[in-house]
């Protein structure tokens, strides 16, 4: 990189630093194009996605199918909002029911509005069906979730960071330890009306529960009437080698699905919930709505972004070339990997506690054209789009053998 282009980035990182509010500590690469697995810094140097906008990248950077669609909407109709209906938002949540396997859906835009919203309906059914007594409804999550950054969701986190100084917080959440299934035992109540988790805790370092723990989770949450609740957002939609994470255990379908990021194909945010019609149907018009969730462009996004998944297989793709990587990743045998652990092409790398932190090779990896990020403090995270090749795979384990060396 040449001295111009070099005062280039730092020149825009500076300007954006000084009218951006300081809630992120990002790379120091400023992106300025991206197409597939490959984005390139104002520099013109190019790097290999790992990030992929926390998997809201499956399909790939400005797949042309997904921006076809946009500009095809576009062009004829953006935005209408609920006061009246639009010829798309029907067909979109009919082909993504028909996928997934519910009855219904309620479209949104992000996914802790998705959360929010699954909170919602989880509470009404709690009073309207299971006639729990009112301002009473509990719903049980677990230590280390990340489901979002509204009040409501810090609320029930348990790191101290995405709490502090935004309280006071709503009540009506139980804690529990992830993959721990007689803690949760102990916690259902006759006040429990759901129980939300996430089939991999990603943001907490691509953490995998004991094998069976989410089917039996499921029997738990049916034999006392609650309902169970996954947060698929960054783990559905082919990520892990299935199309939803819960598919690698038969049992484990839940009662409410939440979908977001990739349900947009990288261009736009669209998210939503599914659930039966039985469940779905305890709201009535007034009691929840968004004026953008469930727009005509969202929708003709949201229904190509499936369409690519399916046609272009890359469920498939994900648990092959993760299997891949896996591999190569294993191969590496370097004292200063203390795990590797992950589903498809959703890995965490957790760097030994003596070997410096995660970000330190995270930056050492941008030196190398690879953009990988990293999560509390010692994993890095790897989530390339599902349109990587084996050959892409392969260069980025010779990265990283580099910079662990």
């Amino acid at each position: 990189m040449n001295d111009g282009a070099r005062d280039t980035g730092a020149a825009l990182i500076a300007a954006t630093e000084r009218v951006s509010a300081p809630n992120y500590a990002p790379l120091p690469v400023v992106i300025s194009r991206a197409e597939g697995v490959w984005a390139w810094d104002v520099a013109g140097r190019k790097y290999l996605d790992c990030i992929s906008a926390y998997s809201s990248l499956n399909q790939g950077h400005r797949h042309p199918r997904i921006i076809g669609a946009l500009l095809d909407q576009a062009a004829r109709l953006t935005l209408t909002s609920r006061a009246v209906h639009n010829d798309r938002m029907g067909p979109f949540l009919d082909k993504l029911c028909r996928l997934a396997g519910f009855e219904m859906a309620l479209p949104m835009n992000t996914g802790a509005e998705a959360v929010e919203t699954a909170i919602k309906l989880a509470r009404k059914w709690g009073y309207r069906v299971k006639r729990v007594p009112r301002d009473g409804a509990e719903i049980i999550a677990c230590r280390d979730n990340f489901h979002g950054r509204t009040t409501t969701i810090v609320g029930f986190s348990s790191e101290p960071q995405y709490r502090e100084d935004f309280g006071p917080y709503s009540p009506g959440f139980v804690l529990v330890d992830f993959g721990d299934l007689e803690q949760l035992r102990a916690a259902i109540t006759p006040r429990t009306v759901a129980f939300l988790v996430e089939p991999i805790q990603a943001e907490a370092g691509i953490i995998m529960p004991p094998d069976g723990y989410l089917a039996a989770a499921r029997k738990l949450c049916r034999e006392h009437d609650v309902l169970f609740v996954l947060d698929e957002i960054q783990t559905g939609l082919g990520r892990t080698g299935k199309l939803f994470a819960h598919e690698h255990e038969p049992g484990a379908e839940p009662d409410l699905l939440i979908l977001g990021k990739a349900l947009g194909g990288g261009v736009y945010p669209v998210s939503a919930v599914l659930a039966s019609r039985a469940i779905m149907t305890v709201l009535k018009p007034g009691d929840h709505g968004s004026t953008f969730g469930g727009n005509p462009l969202a929708a003709a996004v949201g229904s190509a972004a499936l369409d690519v998944l399916i046609d272009e297989s890359l469920t498939a793709r994900a648990a092959t070339l993760g299997a891949h990587l896996r591999a190569g990743l294993a191969a590496l045998r370097s004292r200063k990997i203390e795990e590797i652990r992950g589903r498809g092409l959703l890995i965490g790398i957790e760097i030994a506690a003596d070997a410096g932190t995660a970000r330190a090779y995270c930056e050492r990896l941008l030196e190398r054209g690879v953009l990988a990020k990293d999560t509390h403090a010692q994993v890095i995270r790897l989530a390339p789009p599902l349109v990587v090749e084996l050959a892409e795979l392969d260069w980025l384990v010779a990265q990283l053998r580099a910079v662990l060396e």
